[in-house]
């Protein structure tokens, strides 16, 4: 799990609990009409920019890529390429029928190169599932985006609902109360989501988007040189780029 994400959505929503709280009753804070506004609002415009089944498979793969630590670093990606390549030089490419991979796409890569499929199958198959994978994580991080930017509008949409119930019936002293409370708690709840939420966990998306983009291209690298039964120690040269540390470092195993 993302120890981080996790720490900081639960503790940025409990430090504004705890701050209302010391400073009044929380059920003051609670409004039915409010929550709907903000609730109902933000979802309905989510379903008018997307249909129910991307939102539906956005939220799942947000919550997957967000809240959980991709097991495919890019020292267990180039390690393992270069056991599978110093396999390869042993055995040939159907000794990579053995392997089990942790990431889905590295583990597909050498199947194919196991049954024998030529560079350019590899390429064009690897190629297409990169992409779709990067397209699925980037709709999802602009549904949460849009999440982000629609909840305070229509926070400001209740507080024109609220102040408008106010001031149209002013004689009645028992209404302004209620009134002003949809008019600024519907801009408390909008602010909140968008702000605690929608948009840190866009963000957090984009991220890991960006670190699955080179891990992907890593992979690609290192299964065509593998097809095409590079050196291990030459391989590890080339992939030494796309570890973290600045120049590249050297992976913990060596090749034979």
């Amino acid at each position: 799990m993302d120890l981080g994400t996790i720490i900081g959505v639960i503790a940025g929503l409990v430090i504004v609990c705890v701050a209302i709280l010391l400073g009044s009753d929380f059920g003051i804070f609670v409004n039915i009409p409010s929550l709907l506004i903000v609730f109902g609002g933000t979802f309905a415009v989510t379903l008018i920019k997307f249909n129910l089944k991307d939102v539906l498979g956005c939220f799942k793969l947000a919550i997957g890529i967000a809240f959980k630590n991709s097991k495919s670093d890019p020292e267990y990606l180039v390690n393992t390429a270069i056991e599978m390549a110093t396999a390869v030089r042993k055995n040939g490419l159907r000794a990579l029928e053995n392997f089990k991979v942790e990431n889905d796409t590295f583990q597909r890569g050498a199947g194919l190169c196991a049954d024998g499929h030529g560079a350019d199958v590899i390429r064009e198959t690897l190629t297409k599932e990169v992409n779709l994978t990067i397209l699925r994580q980037e709709k999802a991080e602009k549904m949460f985006r849009g999440i982000g930017e629609s909840a305070p509008a229509f926070g400001m949409l209740g507080t024109l609902v609220g102040l408008v119930q106010m001031l149209s019936n002013m004689s009645d002293v028992n209404t302004i109360g209620p009134a002003m409370a949809v008019a600024l708690l519907t801009t408390f709840y909008g602010a909140l989501i968008a702000n605690a939420v929608a948009l840190p966990i866009a963000d957090k998306l984009a991220e890991k988007t960006e670190n699955d983009q080179v891990n992907l291209d890593l992979i690609m690298n290192a299964v065509l040189q593998i097809h095409a039964n590079q050196n291990p120690m030459v391989l590890a040269e080339i992939l030494q780029i796309y570890l973290p540390a600045a120049g590249g470092g050297k992976s913990k195993k060596k090749a034979v």
